[in-house]
């Protein structure tokens, strides 16, 4: 049986979890694989939790990732993280945002944001990598390109031709956002450390 790999992307709203995911699944046909994608967006546009599992291999069956079996997890917000460990392989790549956004109950006063999230996970996953894909995408020119600054952090850890990368971005990013988006893109690429 060929292996599938398992790709989860959380988030909050706003942040371009999906448009983060169709660019990937797109990459992925491109490179040959079968692909299938899911995504679960309720108050998406109200700042709430947005995820997305997309699924490669030689043959995909199912779009949505089991609990146990997502490879990567592709993390745009640190506390949307802790939400989805169970997904989680026993040692899976993490890539992971320095950014908080605080949810309504931390804004409130009624909870707390957990403190240091990166070191607890570190301690039970050593391949995690803290990406600072908000300065990436400012210093690019725009902070809303941070998802694809994010897709040139993941794209390291593939043998795939950049260019692949970059013809999918072409085709769902608006033209008047191309450059800043593919400058955003190569600069996350050249940070990573897979």
């Amino acid at each position: 049986m060929d292996k599938v790999t398992n790709i989860i992307m959380v988030g909050v709203g706003g942040q371009g979890v999906i448009l983060a995911s169709e660019i990937v699944a797109e990459v992925m046909m491109r490179a040959g694989f079968d692909v299938k994608k899911s995504e679960v967006h309720g108050m998406a546009q109200r700042g709430g939790m947005v995820n997305s599992h997309v699924r490669f291999g030689q043959k995909v069956y199912s779009p949505v990732i089991k609990k146990g079996e997502a490879d990567i997890l592709l993390s745009f917000e640190q506390l949307e993280t802790l939400r989805c460990l169970d997904y989680l392989t026993r040692d899976p790549v993490i890539l992971l945002t320095s950014q908080k956004i605080s949810p309504p109950s931390v804004t409130t006063g009624s909870a707390v944001y957990p403190s240091d999230i990166p070191a607890q996970l570190r301690e039970k996953y050593p391949r995690l990598e803290l990406v600072d894909v908000l300065s990436i995408a400012s210093k690019a020119g725009n902070i809303k390109a941070l998802n694809i600054a994010f897709l040139g952090a993941l794209s390291k850890y593939f043998s795939l031709q950049e260019d692949l990368w970059k013809d999918a971005i072409s085709l769902f990013v608006p033209p008047n956002d191309l450059e800043v988006n593919l400058r955003a893109f190569t600069m996350g690429r050249q940070c990573s450390k897979p």
